[in-house]
């Protein structure tokens, strides 16, 4: 029998910075009352700008406790739309 290793993605504790913090806010509230996960992809737009162009496990888990919201269903569009990178990338991404 061997030993299966599993390596998970650093969770580092992520946020918003005050100036993205503001603009995630202002998506947010063009949402009516019950629909503001309506705003996750705009906010996982602005973790990947914020994040050097990529996303991670906890840029993901932040966007869903935001939004409340499961966080499979953030990690479900972030892997959906190609758009959305989940490793780092070179500076020109063609």
């Amino acid at each position: 029998m061997t030993d299966v290793t599993i390596e998970t993605e650093n969770t580092d504790d992520f946020a918003f910075t005050a100036e993205n913090m503001s603009a995630a806010q202002q998506i947010i509230a063009k949402y009516p009352d019950g629909w503001q996960a309506s705003a996750v992809m705009p906010l996982l737009g602005i973790a990947q700008r914020q994040n050097g162009g990529h996303l991670t496990q906890a840029a993901m888990d932040y966007i869903a406790g935001m939004l409340d919201m499961p966080a499979i269903r953030v990690y479900e569009v972030a892997t959906f739309y190609t758009m959305f990178n989940h490793k780092p990338i070179g500076r020109h991404h063609v």
